[in-house]
């Protein structure tokens, strides 16, 4: 066993090629990246998840609720900033398709990481920091992936007539390749709007509840600052994108990470580069190797290789695990809001699928 681990450990590139990437450590963090949703099934079976609504009261692993959100959520644009402003071709010799797939990503995560923890929330409860740790890895794995394959790096797959690269079918782009990434955009944007929508909702909702507690008060019982807002949770009303849902804030992200890799097939592998004279066989830029998709993967692959797409493989893998992650989050949620406001306040709402009472 430890010859074994010893073999493997050697086989591995050294740690100085996963920043930025090289296509062989690109090939070890997507296959590693793409059996993530293996590690959420104990989020299936455990309702632990110390932060947020359901955060530690007291432990000493806790973070300050605005410190780790940040922390965990601007690792992801700083570390792809990071590998694309050292990796060759630089960010600006790179397609306008790629450094707008690039551009969306970074945006997603500065509201994410700065505008929603430091201007929107009223208050964030601590963060453990196993759920802070863990949220750094995937949004560094994430970003890893994304910024070997914007700098153009294939990834063969044995078994698919385009060798699962994405490699064009032909130089001319069908009809299909120059629709859908514009429809890929439309899309980020209106989920991103409606993601944000359903948040500041939320927000303003518990601010309401908590003016509305405060006015009860004496001034002297009133906390100050964000203490007011700690712990004041209320049940979203049934109407508006809350009607049938009570997590339509996830479902928009997930229309956003959709609309993202629908861009993502404007971004081409190494062989279309090199016909845009954007990449050359000196640039550093190179053919990944072979990789096995997850049996959940191959449906993308499969529908890339008819289509004769570019296959946006960390793209189509952060919409799947996004999912994966956050799925088993919102139905522990929903039970958490019948325990707390009972099913009349629940109102028969799904946590993510409409009037669905499992899910």
């Amino acid at each position: 066993m430890g010859a074994s681990l010893s073999s493997i450990w050697a086989s591995l590139p050294p740690p100085t090629d996963f920043f930025p990437p090289s296509p062989a450590a690109y090939t070890i963090l997507l296959t590693t990246f793409q059996y993530f949703p293996i590690c959420t099934i104990f989020q299936w079976l455990l309702p632990w998840h110390p932060a947020g609504k359901t955060s530690l009261q007291t432990s000493f692993l806790n973070i300050p609720g605005r410190i780790a959100w940040s922390a965990m959520e601007i690792v992801g644009p700083i570390n792809l900033i990071y590998n694309l402003s050292l990796g060759s071709p630089s960010f600006s010799e790179l397609p306008a398709a790629n450094q707008l797939v690039a551009a969306l990503y970074c945006i997603h995560y500065f509201n994410r990481g700065i505008i929603s923890p430091f201007f929107s929330a009223p208050s964030m409860s601590p963060i453990h920091a196993s759920i802070m740790t863990s949220a750094m890895v995937f949004n560094w794995l994430n970003s890893s992936c994304i910024a070997g394959w914007l700098h153009g790096y294939a990834i063969p797959m044995p078994g698919f007539k385009t060798d699962g690269s994405g490699a064009l079918a032909s130089s001319s782009p069908s009809s299909l390749q120059e629709i859908l990434p514009l429809i890929g955009v439309a899309l980020f944007i209106l989920g991103m709007a409606g993601n944000i929508y359903s948040e500041t909702a939320l927000f303003r909702f518990r601010k309401d509840e908590a003016e509305k507690r405060a006015a009860k008060k004496s001034d002297s019982q009133v906390p100050a600052g964000d203490d007011k807002y700690h712990k004041v949770y209320v049940i979203p009303p049934v109407k508006g994108v809350f009607r049938s849902i009570l997590y339509p804030h996830y479902v928009f992200e997930w229309i956003e990470w959709t609309g993202f890799a629908l861009a993502g097939t404007a971004v081409f592998p190494l062989s279309a580069l090199a016909k845009t004279n954007v990449a050359s066989a000196g640039t550093g830029v190179g053919v990944a190797s072979r990789m096995y998709p997850a049996p959940w993967v191959i449906p993308a692959v499969w529908a890339a290789d008819k289509y004769g797409l570019p296959l946006p493989l960390p793209a189509v893998l952060f919409v799947i695990n996004a999912v994966a992650n956050m799925l088993p989050h919102a139905r522990w949620g929903r039970k958490w809001y019948v325990e707390k406001f009972g099913e009349k306040g629940v109102a028969g709402r799904g946590a993510v699928v409409p009037w669905c009472s499992w899910m």
